[in-house]
C-alpha cells in the first residue's frame, strides 16, 4: 500500500438503517487523497502553488461496495496504487475493517489549469509525479 488513513465511523455518519450513508464513502476516499498529498507534498495547496494550477481536480469516481459499514467501526483507507498517464492519474483504493474488505475506488484525477482562454484544462501530471516522488 502507498499510503494508509484512518476513519472512525460515528452514528452521523449512518443513515436510518444503521449502515455507512453511501456519500460518505466517496467523502473519506477524497480525504485519504488530501492526507497522501499533505504527507508527501506539503497539501493540496502547497501543490497548486508549485504546479501553476487551480486544483487537482476529479474527473471520475466509482466505488465498489463489498461488506456494510456501521457505527463504532474502524475503516482504514488505503491508497493501493496509482496509475500514471499523460494528462491524469488512476488512484485505486481498498478500504477494511480489520481483515474484511469493504470496499474497492477508483479516481481519477488531473491537474487543472486555466489555459489562454480562461478556461479550465488538464495539464501534464509529470511535474505532479515528481513533486509526489511517485
Amino acid at each position: 500500500m502507498l499510503f494508509e488513513h484512518d476513519v472512525a465511523v460515528s452514528f452521523g455518519d449512518c443513515d436510518p438503517a444503521g449502515i455507512v450513508f453511501y456519500p460518505n464513502y466517496f467523502r473519506w476516499m477524497d480525504a485519504c487523497f488530501h492526507a497522501f498529498l499533505q504527507d508527501r507534498a506539503g497539501g493540496h495547496a502547497a501543490l497548486c502553488t508549485a504546479l501553476g494550477a487551480r486544483g487537482l481536480g476529479l474527473m471520475e469516481a466509482r466505488l465498489g461496495f463489498r461488506a456494510p459499514v456501521s457505527e463504532g467501526m474502524h475503516l482504514r483507507y488505503a491508497i493501493a496504487d496509482i496509475t500514471w498517464s499523460k494528462r491524469s492519474l488512476d488512484v485505486t483504493y481498498r478500504a477494511t475493517e480489520g481483515d474484511r474488505l469493504v470496499l474497492e475506488g477508483h479516481e481519477r484525477r488531473g491537474v487543472f489549469v486555466d489555459d489562454a482562454a480562461g478556461r479550465l484544462r488538464a495539464a501534464p501530471v509529470a511535474p505532479l509525479r515528481a513533486l509526489l516522488g511517485a
